[in-house]
């Protein structure tokens, strides 16, 4: 095995529908704004960003054989992004997610990634054949890990040996699908990153800020958790202890991907040994960056 990325990133990697407006919006609202196609998808865009703090990781996914996804991986290998080991199947089509943003946040959103799901074990392979580990050399690396996988494939990875020496990052992918994070509380070996709102429902409890859900969070088992909470305070807890910090205040022209550009800006921190409080306040001013509109999708 050669040439072995550094950083893989396991989940949902497909085309972005994003329809944003500079108007309120309710149910009903029929507005003027733009519609943009980016790629996307959680695993699709923590790898984005990684990229822009110059690093190179490789994508683990499935990408169909149909136009949408041949255009997807030429603008992901544009990108610099690894996409050698991304499954290409010849019956699931590429997935898509469709979302409308209005001045006042996330309207709707549809994540179409029944591709995903369905292709399964498939997109592990480089992980046990030998290319990019095996049981006898289990990949060392960092892993960013999406929620878009199914439960069954999240619960098998969060006690396969084959994931035993990585360093292990877990998110949601979104609300409903937070739940699906519960193996890794029982595994105690991942660190979780998640919204108060993802926290409440993994954890099925009430809580008043990221302070109590990130430590509710280890007590329930996690290795380590951050949580944010819009434009309050975010923590992060572990056996050391708890870290706070406050997100810099502005004006929010965008919401869809903030936090995946959370969660890839704090691997990048630690990367470059930042210690745990200057790598929670790196990530909070990326998130913030990104958020504003000052950095790009």
């Amino acid at each position: 095995m050669t040439d072995i990325p550094k950083i893989l990133c396991i989940g949902s990697v497909l085309w972005d529908v994003i329809g944003r407006s500079k108007s309120a919006m309710r149910l009903g609202s029929d507005v003027p704004g733009r519609i943009t196609q980016l790629p996307g998808g959680v695993a699709m865009n923590i790898a984005m960003t990684l990229r822009r703090f110059d690093l190179h990781p490789a994508l683990l996914s499935v990408v169909g054989q149909d136009a949408a996804g041949t255009q997807l991986i030429s603008e992901a290998s544009g990108l610099g992004l690894i996409c050698t080991h991304i499954y290409r199947s010849d019956d699931l089509p590429t997935d898509r997610y469709m979302a409308v943003e209005g001045a006042n946040g996330l309207i709707a959103a549809i994540a179409d990634a029944h591709s995903l799901e369905a292709a399964g074990e498939k997109i592990l392979t480089p992980l046990h054949d030998g290319t990019l580990g095996n049981a006898d050399a289990p990949y060392a690396g960092m892993i960013a890990l999406d929620g878009n996988l199914t439960l069954a494939l999240l619960s098998k990875i969060a006690s396969d040996p084959l994931f035993a020496a990585a360093d292990l990052r877990v998110a949601p992918a979104s609300p409903g699908k937070a739940e699906r994070l519960r193996p890794f509380l029982d595994k105690s070996r991942a660190t979780i990153y998640v919204n108060l709102e993802e926290a409440e429902l993994l954890c099925q409890s009430s809580f008043e800020t990221a302070t109590e859900a990130a430590t509710a969070l280890v007590t329930r088992g996690a290795a380590r958790a951050l949580v944010t909470d819009g434009g309050k305070l975010a923590a992060e807890a572990d056996a050391s202890g708890v870290r706070h910090a406050c997100p810099p205040q502005v004006l929010v022209a965008r919401v869809t991907g903030a936090g995946d550009t959370f969660m890839a800006a704090h691997m990048n921190a630690e990367l470059h040994v930042a210690s745990p409080q200057d790598a929670l306040e790196q990530a909070l001013q990326a998130a913030a960056r990104y958020v504003s509109g000052e950095t790009a999708h």
